[in-house]
């Protein structure tokens, strides 16, 4: 079955080509904004009959949310607040991602990236807002280079667009080969000249702005320390999966065949990759939606829903697995092993450090629960977790839980300069805690210091690339078997001290995500993997 030009999608696409001309065409010199590209990439459907339009994917994914999200833009205000001298400086660097097209046309004419001035979404009709509030958009990532992608050079948002080319004549890239007619048409209809490239489909093209380095800074706004915030790039290339031909794309582009990429006189294509975007971030996709009018959220309703749906669906099977090992009781005391998987091609969780994973153990003697480790509570946070009631503190990785106020919590945790616990990513010189679970052929032994495994278990034998193993003693008391063993490994893509602490900032949205933060948070986790066994 091959998709059909209808007079209707013909008509669709004309229409848009007329009113971007009168317009005088794209939307800006370097850059257009998505409606210049949806109206002829929407209405696309594989032969099976599966709606795979690249505008309502997109439209509902965290790259179209990216100037939206209301953690991101309440931790930028938290960073501004805490370096009120760097305010510019820190505004440029954190719209370099989010809203790359604003910030990329501010920088090529020498200015800076701006971001409250861009917000709310939709407050403000000026180009440039426009831009902003388009998040990372069709002509950002498709005007993107070759050069330099996967060197140190093109990390924190150092990806390259040719800002040369005059109008009507710059390239957008993509990874087939378009004939003339229909490079003629979309030309027409955007004023970009669709190129054949497959760099779009490289791990390097996603680690420039998923490779981010942040840098410490003292009162005076003075650099003192450099961390890498988020690096799944660099996990990724220190993985098999680089060997395996498995990219980022792989995972979170997944492919359709036999499926064409536009809706007027689209061929059809073999692996053509949807733009769904998948991630971890289902909280956000949720919260974007219960707040949709406060946010400027485009995105229909039921296309949200099924994103976070989408992403739910996608953790639960593809992220991890467990298993319980060798149980058995004697001597009134219970001894089982929890084995983890990790599933996917990079650090469990990874990217930015609020994101964190954790074992829920429980033993049950019929109804009665007789030892629980690692519950999650409905306020979002985790039974046992020192760090959710001293923000001072955190919890060890460890090898071995003999008590119910002891969690196995896998994370990263940053101290400032003076050593203390911090959840400011500008006042963080350097991580005490990582001991997220390794990707699969992930060597701790020669893994850079940037990716490196810190604290206990860097000397942990089990903690090794694509598993970990933590042995558990319970203390039965007078129970007898049976005993049922359930165990669960939990996702919170915001953990709980890093929502609250932005509630010691008096500012619009500080407040703001932790009131959003306290409606939600009973829903801020999710189980990615569960094992149960019973015990005689």
């Amino acid at each position: 079955m091959r998709a059909r030009v209808t007079a209707a999608g013909w008509l669709i696409c004309g229409l848009v080509a007329a009113q971007t001309a009168a317009q005088g065409g794209p939307d800006s010199p370097l850059f257009a904004t998505s409606d210049a590209c949806l109206a002829c990439h929407n209405g696309l459907t594989t032969p099976g009959g599966l709606d795979v339009s690249i505008g309502a994917d997109w439209r509902a994914s965290m790259m179209a949310n990216a100037a939206r999200d209301p953690y991101w833009q309440a931790a930028v205000r938290r960073e501004t607040i805490d370096h009120p001298v760097a305010r510019a400086a820190i505004e440029d660097k954190c719209s370099t991602c989010h809203m790359p097209m604003a910030r990329t046309e501010a920088a090529a004419a020498g200015g800076l990236g701006e971001i409250f001035a861009h917000l709310p979404v939709g407050a403000h009709a000026e180009r440039a807002s426009r831009l902003a509030a388009d998040g990372v958009s069709c002509s950002a990532c498709h005007q993107i280079t070759d050069t330099g992608l996967g060197t140190e050079a093109s990390f924190t948002g150092g990806f390259v667009v040719d800002t040369d080319r005059p109008e009507g004549e710059r390239h957008v890239y993509g990874p087939f080969e378009v004939d003339e007619g229909r490079t003629r048409i979309m030309n027409s209809a955007t004023g970009f000249v669709p190129t054949e490239a497959t760099h779009l489909q490289s791990s390097e093209l996603c680690g420039s702005c998923h490779t981010l380095y942040t840098h410490a800074l003292d009162a005076n706004g003075q650099e003192i320390g450099e961390l890498a915030e988020q690096a799944p790039y660099l996990e990724w290339r220190h993985s098999a999966y680089p060997d395996e031909a498995q990219s980022c794309q792989s995972c979170h582009m997944p492919v359709v065949d036999d499926t064409p990429v536009s809706a007027v006189l689209g061929e059809p294509r073999e692996g053509v990759s949807r733009h769904v975007f998948r991630g971890g971030n289902f909280f956000m996709l949720r919260m974007l939606n219960r707040y949709r009018d406060e946010l400027g959220v485009t995105a229909l309703p039921q296309e949200l829903s099924t994103a976070a749906e989408r992403t739910i669906s996608h953790l639960e099977t593809a992220s991890a697995r467990l298993a319980l090992e060798d149980p058995a009781a004697t001597d009134g005391r219970l001894r089982v092993t929890v084995a983890i998987d990790n599933l996917g091609g990079h650090k469990l969780p990874t990217a930015y450090p609020s994101r964190r994973v954790w074992l829920q153990l429980r033993v049950r003697a019929g109804e009665r629960t007789i030892f629980e480790s690692g519950a999650f509570q409905p306020d979002g946070t985790i039974s046992g977790n020192v760090n959710d009631t001293d923000p001072a503190s955190f919890e060890p990785h460890r090898l071995e839980i003999t008590s119910d106020d002891q969690v196995q919590i896998y994370e990263s945790v940053m101290v400032g300069e003076d050593g203390a616990v911090t959840t400011g990513l500008l006042t963080g010189v350097r991580y005490v805690k990582d001991n997220r679970l390794l990707p699969r052929g992930f060597d701790k032994g020669t893994a850079d210091p940037d990716i490196a495994v810190l604290g206990a278990a860097a000397d942990d034998p089990d903690f090794t690339g694509g598993s970990d193993r933590v042995r558990y003693l319970v203390d039965l008391g007078s129970a007898t078997g049976p005993l049922t063993v359930e165990a669960t490994l939990w996702y919170q893509p915001i953990g709980y001290r890093w929502a609250h602490n932005l509630g010691e900032y008096n500012a619009m949205e500080t407040r703001r995500f932790v009131r959003y933060y306290e409606s939600m948070a009973d829903a801020s986790a999710v189980a990615l993997a569960r094992a149960t066994t019973t015990v005689p």
